[in-house]
């Protein structure tokens, strides 16, 4: 019987993963439950630059390019900074154990509305299953989380089990490096700064081998993916890192 069971997939998910929820990190939650009401919504970095923000398409179904995502996904899943639950609601109807993870109390809320398990919780503090997952996700801009790509990659890596994998979107610019503060604007003002960051392909690529990950598949376009999977000890040994950190060979 595959995880959807008599129950239905999300049900089954949510029972699979029980726990009391931890304090989430306010300024997060503050800054997205506003974006999340509805409205157009932009993020205004602290260099100046404007990101509008997908909002209707994460409150909608997953679509289109989501499915490289979810066609990517074959065992338990873990989305960070799930929003309200998309895809972690359409992998679960594929009966995939899915279970998301978000900051903004909005999120959770509108998650649950569609059936999706999730809990609330900052995604570096403690979370269930780590090093049981098979999938971790970081969609829609999410790598930025934190503002240190590098150390939530670590982060993300630390969640996995053996053979696992960080599927993450990155910007469609491939050389895009950036990180700072930004904050989220609606219609109704502006949110408190976060610590945020901006990562293209090519960058990934780097800061992923810095913490022992390397990149075996990625998909460019409108939007961009790459899939990263642990690179074996033995070529972590061998001395094939460069001094930025990129591998060779």
């Amino acid at each position: 019987m595959t995880a959807a069971g008599r129950a239905g997939p999300v049900v089954a998910a949510r029972r699979r993963w029980p726990g009391p929820e931890l304090p989430a990190d306010e300024q997060v939650s503050t800054a997205f439950d506003a974006a999340l009401t509805g409205g157009p919504v932009r993020m205004l970095r602290s260099d100046g630059a404007e990101i509008a923000l997908a909002v209707q398409r994460w409150r909608g179904d997953a679509a289109g390019d989501d499915g490289w995502l979810l066609d990517r996904c074959t065992g338990p899943a873990l989305d960070l900074g799930c929003g309200p639950g998309r895809l972690v609601a359409a992998l679960a109807r594929r009966g995939i154990p899915a279970l998301g993870v978000d900051a903004s109390a909005a999120a959770v809320t509108q998650c649950r509305a569609r059936g999706a398990a999730v809990v609330r919780r900052d995604v570096f503090g403690a979370l269930p299953a780590a090093g049981r997952w098979q999938h971790v996700l970081l969609a829609d801009g999410n790598i930025g989380i934190g503002g240190d790509p590098a150390r939530l990659l670590r982060r993300a890596a630390a969640l996995l089990a053996p053979g696992g994998t960080v599927l993450v979107e990155t910007d469609p610019d491939p050389r895009a490096r950036w990180s700072g503060t930004a904050r989220v604007h609606t219609p109704d003002g502006a949110g408190p700064p976060l610590p945020w960051a901006v990562v293209g392909a090519v960058v990934l690529r780097e800061l992923a081998a810095a913490v022992g990950l390397g990149v075996s598949t990625t998909a460019t376009g409108p939007r961009s993916f790459a899939e990263l999977r642990a690179v074996p000890r033995s070529r972590l040994r061998s001395g094939i890192r460069t001094t930025n950190g990129t591998f060779v060979g």
